[in-house]
C-alpha cells in the first residue's frame, strides 16, 4: 500500500458518486492511479482506477478505459471483475473493479519466490482465467508477476488483473495502444517483439513468469535490443526446476508458437491428467489425478505429542528410613521446579521449533523516490522482524517479512537494523541483502545527511555484512539539461520541449511540464515514467498531442513555417449543425470548410487530409480542381472567405468534390493541413490520393531544391471514434 500524498487525484475520505469512499491509494502509474474504496451502501471494498487529468480528454486513453470496462463480460473467479466507468464533475474518468486482497507475485518474487507445487497450482488457476478470456477473443498481452494476485495468499486462488492493453482478437480489431508491441520485454513472447500476438503469446508469458517466480529473480533479457532478440530466440533455461513444473514451462515457452501448448485448456488437461508428472515425488503432488474409484479414507492423524523436560529419577533406595524420605522430597522439589519452569515459559527458548531454511537468504529494504518505504524478505528472529517493521512504519511504509534460518552471520540481524536506522534521513535509498552480502545505495540533496550516514555505516558495512555503501549527493535543483536527453530519446513525432523551465532548475515543489507530439500512447507512458524517475517527488505533467505513425511522418517532413490565421469549420453532411469538437462517429459524414482570413488576398493555398491509415487526399488543388490561387478563389469577395474542401455525400463528385464517411476500420486521428505559399507548392499537380510516404518524399525534394516559399502552415485534427 502506497502512502497518500497531497498531489494525489483522490484523498482518503473523499466520496465518489455518493457511493465509493476512498480509503487509501494502492499504486501510481504513468497514466492512472488506483485506490482502495468502500461502497458506502453495501460495505464491500472496490478498487478504483482513475485516469490522470492530462489523459481524461484524450480519445486513445478513453478508448482504453472503455475497452477495459467491456472485459466485465468475462465471468471467472480467476479474472478480476470490472464494473463500469464513471466521470466526476471535474471531468475525471474512473473505472470500478473488484478489490483483490492478497500479495502480488511480484512481491513474492522479490522476497524469494514460490516452491514448485504452489506454482503448478498458480499455473492451473491462471490457465482457467485465460481460457475464459481467450474464449471471448480477449488476449491479455501483458502477463507478468505484478498483475497476478494471490487472493488471501493462496496459490489456488490466483487472480489476473489489469487488462489495460488487452487486445480484441476479432478480425479487424485494434489494440488499445495500436498494433505495435505491448507488454513487458522480460515476459513477452518472441513474436510480440514484432507486433504479432495471439492466445499462445499469453501462454508463453505465463510460463516465463512462473519460471521467474520459482527462481525468485527477474529474467535476464539482455542489455540492448540485439541481445533481447537473440535471447528471445532461445528456449528458457529451466535447469534445476523440479517436475512437473519444468516440463510445463518448457512446453509453454517454446520460441516457436507452433511448438507450445496451443490453448490454455491444453495446459489444464495436461496438469489434471498427470501427463507432465515426470519427476514429481509425493510431496510435490498438487492436483489429484482422477481415479475410477475413490481412494480409501486416510486414517485420522495421531495426536501431537508435546515434548516436556524430563526429570531425572533418583537412585533406588531401600524401602523405609530417612533416605527414602529425603529422596522423595528431592524428586518432589525437582518436579515442582520443572512444572513451574514449564508453565512459566522458562523452557520455551529450548522448545522453539527450528525455523525453515531459506536459500537464497534475501532481504530488500527500501525507501524509493516514488512510492512508500517497504521491507520484503527474510528475518532471523521475531525481534529483528519487529525492529524492521517499526522502522518501516515510522517512515509510513510496510513490512512483509518471513522468519527463516539461513547461511548468515550471528550479528546479521542487528547489523541490518543498524544500517536501516542510519538511512532514515536519506531522501531515497535501497538496501539489498543476499546472505551476508549487501549493497546500500541512496541519494540525498543534503551534504550534512550524506556525511552523517557515511560516518555511521562507512563504506565497509558493519559486522558480518560484506559489501559497500554509496550515498550520492544529488543537486537540489533539476535542470533542463538533465531532462533534455530523455526528451530527445523519446521524440518520434517532432521535438519535445519543456514548458517554461526555471532558469536555476526545478525545485522540489516545481512542476515539470513536457509539451509536443508523440506517435502513440505507449510512448507517452514510457516518457512519463522516464521523466518521473528523474523528477523524483516533483509533479510531472504531459501536455502531449498523440497522433499516429502516418501523421508523425508528415510532422517531421513538413516545412518549418509559422502558424497563420487559417482555420477550418467542421460540420455534418446531413444537417446544418456545426461540429466544433471535430469528433465523428462511425457512419457520419464530415463536412469541412477552409476559412481564409480577411487579411489574406493573394498567394496559393494547398489543402491535404492525412488519415490514420497513411493515405493523403489532396483536396485543393487536385486533378479535378486545379484552381487554388487565393485571388481567383475570392473572385472579389472581401472579409473571411470560406472554401469547401469536404462535401456532403449528396454532392460527392470525385475528384472535384470529395465526400468522406467515417469507416470503422480506420478509426483515430486525421490531420487536415493548409499551406499558404507565394507560388504553387509543386510544379505539377499531385494525384488526388497517394501514400503519406510519397507525399513526404515530394515535400523533402522541394525543400532540398530550395523552391518552397512558405508563408504559413496551419492544421486541425479530426477524430473518428466508434459509437
Amino acid at each position: 500500500m502506497a502512502e497518500s500524498r497531497a498531489g494525489d487525484i483522490f484523498q482518503p475520505g473523499e466520496l465518489l458518486n455518493n457511493t465509493y469512499r476512498i480509503e487509501n491509494i494502492l499504486g501510481r502509474g504513468g497514466t492512472s492511479e488506483v485506490y482502495k474504496a468502500r461502497n458506502d451502501i453495501s460495505g464491500r471494498h472496490a478498487a478504483i482506477k482513475v485516469l490522470k487529468s492530462e489523459f481524461s480528454g484524450d480519445e486513445a486513453f478513453l478508448t482504453l478505459m472503455r475497452r477495459e470496462e467491456e472485459i466485465r463480460e468475462i465471468r471467472h473467479d480467476a479474472v478480476v471483475r470490472y464494473s463500469e466507468n464513471h466521470r466526476t464533475p471535474e471531468g475525471l474518468i474512473y473505472l470500478v473493479m473488484d478489490y483483490v486482497e492478497g500479495p502480488g507475485l511480484d512481491a513474492i518474487l522479490k522476497s524469494g519466490g514460490l516452491p514448485a507445487p504452489d506454482l503448478v497450482q498458480v499455473c492451473r488457476r491462471v490457465s482457467e482465467g485465460l481460457k475464459m478470456a481467450h474464449s471471448r477473443r480477449i488476449i491479455h498481452r501483458d502477463l507478468s508477476p505484478d498483475n497476478i494476485i494471490l487472493r488471501g495468499g493462496k496459490p489456488a486462488e490466483a487472480v489476473i488483473i489489469d487488462f489495460g492493453i488487452a487486445k480484441d482478437a476479432n478480425p479487424g480489431a485494434q489494440t488499445i495502444v495500436g498494433n505495435e508491441f505491448a507488454g513487458k520485454y522480460a515476459y513477452a513472447a518472441p513474436e510480440q517483439l514484432s507486433g504479432n500476438t495471439d492466445a499462445r503469446s499469453d501462454l508463453y508469458s505465463l510460463g516465463a513468469l512462473l519460471l521467474a517466480t520459482y527462481r525468485g529473480a527477474r529474467p535476464d533479457i539482455g542489455a540492448n535490443p540485439m541481445e533481447v532478440l537473440k535471447k528471445k530466440a532461445l528456449p528458457l533455461d529451466t535447469a534445476g526446476v523440479p517436475e512437473p513444473l519444468k516440463s510445463l514451462i518448457d512446453k509453454m515457452t517454446q520460441p516457436d508458437p507452433a511448438q507450445r501448448f496451443q490453448s490454455a485448456d491444453e495446459i489444464i488437461r495436461a496438469i489434471d491428467s498427470g501427463l507432465y508428472d515426470g519427476g514429481m515425488d509425493e510431496r510435490t503432488v498438487v492436483v489429484p489425478r482422477p481415479s475410477a474409484s475413490p481412494a480409501p479414507a486416510a486414517p485420522p492423524p495421531k495426536p501431537a505429542v508435546v515434548a516436556k523436560p524430563v526429570i531425572p529419577a533418583a537412585a533406588p533406595q531401600p524401602s523405609g528410613g530417612r533416605g527414602m524420605i529425603w529422596a522423595l522430597l528431592v524428586v518432589a522439589l525437582l518436579a515442582a521446579v520443572g512444572a513451574g519452569g514449564w508453565f512459566g515459559g522458562y523452557f520455551d527458548r529450548f522448545m522453539t521449533p527450528k525455523l525453515a531454511a531459506a536459500d537464497p537468504y534475501s532481504l530488500i529494504v527500501e525507501r524509493p523516490a516514488q512510492g512508500a518505504a517497504r521491507a520484503v524478505g527474510y528475518a532471523p528472529s521475531e525481534a529483528v522482524a519487529k525492529d524492521l517493521t517499526d522502522a518501516m512504519t515510522g517512515l509510513g511504509g510496510t513490512a512483509d517479512l518471513t522468519l527463516a534460518s539461513g547461511a548468515i552471520g550471528d550479528s546479521w540481524g542487528p547489523d541490518v537494523v543498524s544500517v536501516v536506522r542510519a538511512m532514515a534521513k536519506v531522501d531515497s535509498w535501497r538496501i539489498a541483502v543476499n546472505g551476508n552480502d549487501a549493497a546500500v545505495t541512496g541519494t540525498t540533496s543534503d551534504p550534512a545527511v550524506q556525511a552523517t550516514v557515511m560516518a555511521a555505516i562507512g563504506t565497509a558495512l558493519p559486522g558480518t555484512l560484506k559489501g559497500h555503501a554509496d550515498i550520492a549527493l544529488k543537486p537540489q535543483f533539476l535542470t533542463a539539461d538533465d531532462l533534455t536527453p530523455v526528451l530527445q530519446k523519446a521524440a518520434d513525432c517532432g521535438q519535445l520541449t519543456l514548458k517554461d523551465p526555471p532558469a536555476v532548475g526545478y525545485g522540489k515543489d516545481d512542476t515539470v511540464t513536457v509539451t509536443g507530439r508523440l506517435a502513440d500512447a505507449s510512448r507517452q507512458i514510457a516518457l512519463f515514467d522516464a521523466v518521473t524517475q528523474l523528477a523524483g517527488d516533483r509533479k510531472v505533467v504531459m501536455n502531449i498531442e498523440l497522433l499516429n505513425a502516418a501523421l508523425c511522418l508528415i510532422e517531421t517532413t513538413l516545412p518549418d513555417a509559422r502558424e497563420g490565421a487559417f482555420t477550418f469549420d467542421f460540420g455534418f453532411g446531413d444537417s446544418d449543425s456545426a461540429n466544433p469538437s471535430g469528433r465523428y462517429f462511425v457512419g457520419e459524414n464530415p463536412v469541412i470548410d477552409l476559412v481564409i482570413p480577411a487579411a489574406v488576398t493573394d498567394g496559393f493555398v494547398s489543402v491535404s487530409i492525412i488519415d490514420v491509415s497513411g493515405n493523403v487526399f489532396h483536396v485543393l488543388p487536385n486533378l479535378g480542381r486545379a484552381e487554388h490561387d487565393v485571388a481567383k478563389l475570392r473572385a472579389g469577395a472581401t472579409g473571411d472567405f470560406k472554401v469547401r474542401i469536404a462535401y456532403p455525400l449528396a454532392d460527392n463528385k470525385p475528384p472535384e468534390k470529395i465526400a468522406f464517411l467515417v469507416d470503422p476500420t480506420t478509426l483515430g486521428k486525421t490531420k487536415v493541413i493548409v499551406i499558404h505559399s507565394d507560388k504553387p507548392l509543386f510544379a505539377e499537380l499531385r494525384p488526388t490520393t497517394e501514400s503519406v510516404g510519397g507525399y513526404a518524399a515530394a515535400l523533402k525534394t522541394e525543400a532540398e531544391a530550395g523552391t518552397l516559399q512558405i508563408r504559413s502552415l496551419d492544421s486541425r485534427i479530426l477524430t473518428s471514434v466508434a459509437k
